[in-house]
């Protein structure tokens, strides 16, 4: 190996360590679901609009819940977060000889809109979409628990996905 060889082989180490050392200048690690005690703050310090029914209530304390960690609701909130739940219920799969569903869906939407309480300022609006799949037992009864717990587990994951989009703006 002659000199000059060994010389633009220090120069390419050179230069390759120098490229690791910007690229990772730039990176960062945080947790994918990670928030800070700023984005903690402001969750627990929503108000969310009053339901207008059983569903909608469900996803409302599932959003207090939550939002706050569980302490409940705010005494001072800084937002407000107006929603609709409008539930569905689809049947898909049909008994052909009594003509009735036997299986379905409950499927929630959810407009939302997040807004500075002082000033009246639209932050983020929104929409999401969840289903939860039942089987309707003949026994009415049953049919009717097998629907009410198919409506609360859409209602959490319906909560979980809006808290995640709140979280995610006001954490900017």
């Amino acid at each position: 190996m002659s000199l000059s060889d060994a010389g633009n082989l220090r120069r390419a180490g050179l230069a390759a360590g120098l490229f690791a050392i910007l690229a990772l200048t730039g990176c960062q690690v945080k947790p994918l679901y990670a928030t800070d005690s700023g984005t903690r703050e402001a969750m627990a310090s929503i108000d969310f609009s009053e339901a207008d029914d059983r569903v909608e209530l469900e996803v409302r304390n599932n959003l207090i819940f939550m939002a706050g960690g569980g302490a409940g609701e705010p005494v001072d909130p800084e937002y407000d977060v107006d929603f609709n739940v409008t539930t569905r219920y689809i049947g898909v799969l049909l008994d052909l000889k009594d003509d009735l569903p036997r299986a379905g869906r409950v499927e929630l939407r959810a407009d939302f809109t997040l807004k500075r309480r002082a000033t009246g300022e639209i932050l983020k609006t929104g929409k999401r979409r969840t289903v939860a799949l039942v089987d309707y037992p003949g026994q009415e009864f049953a049919k009717i628990r097998a629907t009410r717990d198919a409506e609360n587990r859409a209602a959490l994951e319906l909560a979980e996905l809006m808290r995640a989009d709140i979280a995610s703006w006001l954490g900017r």
